[in-house]
């Protein structure tokens, strides 16, 4: 064995880069890369960021347009790719000229930050950027470096994608199956799928949340949201805090809004549609005034950070909403795990939920214990919640055991036990890393 492979299995993982379409924002897997790369950072390794958009520090990202799903040769190609079974030689040009123009980006960024390995977060994972994925496929095979692929949603989750005439595509890259590669999901159905579907096997590391820190009380700027939505102190303020998609099944909270206060009731979601365009948030709309419930879809007031809009109204964070939310409705049909759940949970507020598949095997089983409905909102539901927003004891003794259940089970220092075993005994990362480093 040389020196220089020593050195590197004795050091461990020094300087990862966190590779996605978009690290940017509130969505899901952008707060994960932020948590994972919090821990990471505490254990001595250095996060770079690599993709079509981030907020990330300017000094640790490499921007790579053509990485971004909204890419105009992307879309393009997207369109092409899904809901047709046919391929014309025009769009196989198009994904091959696409693919090398990533990879060649690619392969200057890892050289240039100098990584020991990439952390690839959903770009192998679901067919949204076709070239990026094969392009990291590519830039793994050639380059050998080493992988650590996580995985928050698979293109057989998703309708769209399953009508396609890239199958060959995917198989090759959604996700691949390369040995310096290792796999890690958030579920435990996603565990038995993906192996099943792949052969391959996998970690579970689930979402977490710093609940070894809790969360300051709100200040006088979060105390403004309210009434800069448009909210008096005297409106209950329901949250969704989730994007508008069928699957969030938000027809349920505004059902529950009716339900208990309709006067008083306000229903606000927090993010906006996303890449799954605006049928569905018509559709909210519409039962909404059917119903007469009060909608705010509030994603323009709400940030990644506080700051002033540039038409001048001010802009909150997502903790700043659940701050002032008197309770949270999490009536999601389908989620990949429950990142918003487990925010709710940190803020200490008192939810309402839909027992999705991934709850009932992942979180219910551990503890925790929210108001539950089935399927769809009973009576038995409205009066569970009336009776948490009354009696505040009650609330409180069910929001503390939440929290504390919580903590043992989804805290940082679980993410950390986890990616400890990751970075300092990868044993086929440590494997491709020494090949890596010293040559063939």
């Amino acid at each position: 064995m040389s020196n220089q492979v020593r050195t590197s299995r004795e050091r461990g993982v020094r300087r990862v880069a966190f590779i996605s379409t978009r690290i940017a924002g509130t969505d899901g897997v952008s707060l994960e890369i932020g948590k994972w790369a919090e821990v990471l950072e505490r254990m001595g390794v250095e996060c770079y960021y690599i993709a079509g958009e981030s907020d990330r520090p300017d000094d640790r990202t490499c921007l790579i347009e053509e990485a971004h799903f909204n890419h105009p040769e992307i879309q393009s190609i997207s369109h092409r790719a899904f809901d047709v079974e046919r391929r014309t030689l025009e769009l196989s040009d198009d994904i091959v000229r696409m693919t090398r123009v990533i990879r060649d980006r690619l392969r200057w960024a890892v050289d240039a930050m100098g990584v020991d390995a990439i952390i690839v977060e959903n770009a192998l994972t679901i067919p949204m950027n076709l070239p990026l994925g094969m392009a990291l496929v590519l830039e793994i095979q050639e380059q050998g470096v080493p992988c650590l692929a996580h995985h928050h949603d698979f293109y057989w989750e998703r309708e769209r994608f399953l009508v396609n005439a890239v199958d060959d595509v995917i198989r090759y890259a959604f996700p691949p199956a390369l040995p310096q590669i290792q796999h890690v999901v958030i579920n435990s159905l996603a565990a038995e799928e993906f192996s099943r579907r792949t052969g391959l096997s996998c970690r579970i590391i689930p979402n977490v949340m710093d609940y070894d820190n809790p969360p300051p009380p709100p200040d006088e700027y979060a105390a403004q949201f309210r009434a800069t939505i448009g909210l008096s102190d005297n409106d209950l303020l329901i949250l969704q805090p989730t994007r508008v998609v069928a699957r969030k099944g938000i027809e349920h909270a505004i059902e529950l809004a009716r339900r208990l206060t309709p006067d008083r009731a306000k229903l606000v979601i927090s993010h906006a549609s996303g890449d799954e365009g605006d049928a569905y948030a018509k559709r909210v709309r519409e039962f909404a005034d059917m119903l007469q419930v009060d909608v705010i879809f509030a994603d323009q007031w709400i940030s990644s950070r506080r700051g002033i809009a540039p038409d001048g109204h001010k802009l909150f964070t997502i903790h700043d909403a659940y701050s002032q939310a008197d309770i949270v409705a999490y009536p999601s049909t389908y989620e990949g795990f429950g990142n918003a759940f487990l925010e709710a949970v940190y803020h200490k507020r008192p939810i309402v939920c839909n027992r999705y598949a991934i709850y009932r095997t992942d979180i219910e089983p551990v503890g925790i214990r929210p108001i539950l409905f089935d399927g769809f909102p009973t009576d038995e539901t409205v009066q569970h919640i009336r009776r948490v927003l009354s009696d505040a004891d009650y609330r409180q003794q069910m929001v503390n055991e939440n929290y504390e259940v919580a903590r043992r089970f989804f805290s940082y220092r679980v993410l950390e036990d986890e990616l400890r075993l990751i970075v300092q005994r990868p044993h086929n990362i440590y494997r491709m890393l020494g090949r890596w480093r010293s040559g063939p």
